[in-house]
């Protein structure tokens, strides 16, 4: 598999995802600069965490310009899968390839910490490797990552179970105690209704090896590097 990691000025986690990928799970992968207008040869693209453009106006707002942006789009028009990280899911949705936004955390402060996810449906590329009922515990750090949308959006979602991800606790109930941004439903990452387009809060890339003493997040590339090659999911 091949995959291309996407670089603007301000992210800071596209290092991170192309050792995972490429030294931790041993794929081809190759950063992409903003300004390019082509992907090449690529089976999937990550858009990556940070700050992009100094987050100013608003999150991800600049970052959807960017020249690869519309490579992106033609590429996902086309089935090819896209998963965005933390700054990445937002770029998503700012482009219009995910509904919703996201926006400053209830707290008004920024959060870094663990958390646990819900997997909410394993129907997905990007969840489909995830043993059913396990809880997952990857990092968050993010300021604007409350997930929001209208009512009718948020119905479409949860009738056409989009919801990927949602915050939980240790135990694996869905509480607003648990929920450290104030997301609806306690979102924390959704798809597209192709289901090829995925976007997550939590970093995965950083929860996805041994040597760190944590690998859940490394099921969900293992996930999406099964739906590529149906061959290569584990036994």
């Amino acid at each position: 598999m091949k995959f291309a990691v996407l670089q603007f000025p301000g992210s800071n986690c596209d290092q991170d995802c192309v050792h995972v990928l490429q030294n931790v799970l041993g794929h081809p992968t190759r950063l992409l600069w903003h300004k390019e207008s082509v992907l090449g040869d690529v089976d999937a693209v990550l858009v990556p965490g940070g700050f992009s453009y100094g987050d100013y106006l608003r999150t991800g707002s600049i970052a959807r310009f960017s020249p690869v942006m519309q490579a992106v789009k033609e590429f996902a028009d086309q089935g090819g899968p896209v998963l965005g990280i933390c700054n990445g899911f937002q770029i998503l949705c700012e482009a219009g390839l995910l509904p919703g936004a996201l926006i400053r955390n209830r707290s008004l402060q920024f959060r870094c910490e663990h958390v646990y996810l819900k997997v909410a449906t394993q129907e997905s590329p990007f969840t489909q490797a995830i043993p059913e009922g396990k809880l997952l515990r990857i990092p968050i750090a993010h300021g604007e990552g409350n997930y929001f949308c209208d009512a009718a959006t948020l119905e479409e979602l949860e009738a056409r179970d989009q919801i990927l991800f949602q915050y939980a606790d240790r135990d694996g109930d869905v509480t607003d105690h648990a929920n450290p941004n104030g997301s609806l439903k306690n979102i924390a990452g959704i798809c597209n209704t192709a289901r090829n387009v995925a976007g997550m809060m939590p970093h995965p890339e950083r929860a996805a090896e041994e040597a760190l003493s944590e690998d859940d997040g490394r099921l969900i590339f293992e996930s999406l590097i099964a739906a590529l090659n149906p061959a290569s999911a584990p036994a």
